[in-house]
């Protein structure tokens, strides 16, 4: 498991709400860099730390459903 949480390539609240969620944060880390890429890229809309872990965990639940 390649821990993610701590990449330069992370913004700080991804990050942080992926160490809260391991089961996102492997899940994260399996997807090629253009899908990273995106989920980094929609999280520049997010406005909160509630926010954030919601679609963090939407990342597990949408794909593991």
């Amino acid at each position: 498991m390649k821990n993610y949480a701590n990449g330069n390539d992370i913004p700080l609240g991804l990050g942080m709400a992926l160490a809260k969620n391991l089961n996102a944060m492997n899940y994260f880390a399996s997807l090629p860099k253009e899908k990273q890429d995106e989920i980094i890229n929609h999280t520049h809309q997010i406005q909160s730390k509630r926010e954030m872990q919601a679609y963090v965990d939407s990342l597990i639940q949408n794909n593991f459903q």
